[in-house]
C-alpha cells in the first residue's frame, strides 16, 4: 500500500486524476487482505494489486471508467459458472473492491495522510463505500489517536461522513481498529446508528510497523532480524555486551541497543512502545539475561514471546520463572523451545521456523503441510 501511496502523492502533486482501487472486504479463500490497493493512472499505468492477478484486468477497466465519470463504485468479484476464468477468482474467494477517483479536488486530505504515514504516525481513513444516498458514497473521515495529554481525539474538521452522529460512531470504532493495526468494513444505519444497516464504511488503518524485540546478539539474532525486517517489523536487537551488539553485525536491524535486556524492555514499556502487535524473541539462552526479561515479557499484552534453548534449558528456565512468581497461565504463553518443528539447523533456517511460528499464531494456522489439510487456505484472525 505504501508504494501506491507514494505514486498517488506524486501524481496528486502534478494535479493528475487517478483511480484508487481498494479491497474493502474478503470472503472465503480470498487472495488478498482488506486494504490491498491498486492505482490506475490516466496514462494507462498500474501500480499495486488487489488479487494477485485474478481480477486486475477488470479492475483496471473499472478504474478507467471511474476516472472518466468521477463517480466511485463498489464492485464484488467472485467465482461463478459464467465468469470464473474471465473476471472471477479461480481460488473460490470473493472480494469487494471500492474504486474512487483521486485528485486535489476529490481527495484534499491525501497530503496530510501521506505525511503521517511517512512519519510513522498512526492514522485511519474511514470511507463510505455504500449508502442509501449515493451522494454520500466516497465521503471520508481522517482519524488520528489522541495525544496522551488530551481527552478525545484529533478531529480533522475538513473531513466528515456527513453528520456528527456518524462521525462520532465511526471514529470510536476506527480507533479500536487502528490500535490493533486492522482494516475492516463496518456497517451502520444511514446516520451512523450502531444497530442499523445500509451504510458501509471501510476503515483503512495505517499503523506504524509492529515492533520485534530480539534479545541476544548472537548469529541467530542476525538471521531473525533479517527475516523480521522482511516481514515488516521494526526490529531492535538488544544485548548488554557492547562488543557483540554492533550495527556492523546486525545491518538489517532498525536499532541495535547496548543495555540489559530486562532494563531496556521495561523502559520501552514505560514509553508505550510495546503493544499487542509486538513480538519478543529471547535468544540469549543464559539465565542471567533471559529470566529477568521473560519475567517482564510474559506479563505483557504482546503477540508473541519465544525463547531459544534446548529442552533441558527450557525445563530449567521454567523452574527459574516459577521461582520469581510466574504462574501457569503466564508460562503457557511462552513459545519454548522457540519456533516450529521444521528440522532447522542453520541460523537462517531457524529464523524461518521462528517466523513461521509467529505467522501461525497471528492467523491461527497449525503449521501443517497444506496438502495434508482441508478447508480454507487463508485463515482469519483467531
Amino acid at each position: 500500500m505504501r508504494d501506491v501511496l507514494n505514486q498517488l502523492s506524486d501524481r496528486f502533486a502534478r494535479a493528475e486524476t487517478t483511480a484508487l482501487a481498494t479491497v474493502v472486504a474478503t470472503f472465503k479463500s480470498a487472495p488478498r487482505q482488506a486494504g490491498a490497493a491498486m492505482l490506475v493512472g490516466s496514462d494507462d499505468t498500474v501500480v499495486g494489486s488487489v488479487s494477485g492477478g485474478c481480477v486486475e484486468g477488470a479492475v483496471y477497466e473499472l478504474g478507467q471508467q471511474v476516472i472518466a465519470s468521477g463517480r466511485p463504485v463498489l464492485q464484488r468479484y467472485g467465482i461463478s459458472d459464467d465468469d470464473a476464468f474471465t473476471v472471477g477468482l479461480t481460488c473460490g474467494g470473493i472480494l469487494d473492491v471500492f474504486v474512487e477517483s483521486v485528485s486535489p479536488a476529490s481527495f484534499p486530505e491525501l497530503p496530510e495522510i501521506v505525511r503521517l504515514v511517512e512519519a510513522e504516525q498512526p492514522v485511519a481513513v474511514a470511507t463510505i463505500v455504500a449508502h442509501p444516498d449515493p451522494a454520500l458514497v466516497g465521503r471520508r473521515l481522517v482519524i488520528e489517536p489522541s495525544e496522551p495529554h488530551e481527552a478525545g481525539q484529533t478531529v480533522h474538521t475538513a473531513s466528515t461522513l456527513g453528520s456528527a452522529r456518524a462521525d462520532a460512531a465511526v471514529r470510536e470504532d476506527a480507533l479500536g481498529l487502528l490500535a490493533s493495526g486492522r482494516s475492516d468494513t463496518l456497517e451502520y444505519g444511514p446516520d451512523g446508528e450502531r444497530r442499523g444497516e445500509g451504510m458501509r464504511v471501510f476503515v483503512n488503518s495505517f499503523a506504524p510497523k509492529p515492533r520485534m524485540f530480539v534479545f541476544g546478539a548472537i548469529d541467530f539474532a542476525a538471521a531473525v532480524a533479517r527475516i523480521g525486517s522482511f516481514l515488516g517489523y521494526r526490529v531492535t536487537v538488544c544485548d548488554a555486551r557492547p562488543v557483540f551488539a554492533t550495527t556492523t553485525r546486525f545491518p538489517d536491524a532498525d536499532e541495535v541497543v547496548v543495555d540489559w535486556p530486562h532494563r531496556y524492555l521495561a523502559a520501552q514499556v514505560e514509553t508505550g512502545a510495546v503493544g499487542p502487535r509486538s513480538v519478543i524473541c529471547v535468544l540469549t539462552h543464559d539465565p542471567k539475561f533471559d529470566v529477568p526479561v521473560l519475567e517482564i515479557a510474559l506479563r505483557l499484552d504482546v503477540a508473541y514471546v519465544g525463547a531459544m534453548g534446548s529442552r533441558r534449558t527450557h525445563d530449567d528456565r521454567l523452574a527459574r520463572l516459577r521461582e520469581v512468581g510466574l504462574g501457569d497461565a503466564e508460562l503457557a504463553r511462552l513459545s519454548s523451545p522457540i519456533g516450529l518443528d521444521l528440522g532447522a539447523r542453520t541460523p537462517e533456517e531457524t529464523a524461518v521456523s521462528i517466523a513461521a511460528e509467529i505467522i501461525a499464531l497471528q492467523w491461527g494456522g497449525a503449521g501443517e503441510r497444506l496438502r495434508a489439510t482441508g478447508g480454507p487456505i487463508h485463515h482469519t484472525t483467531p
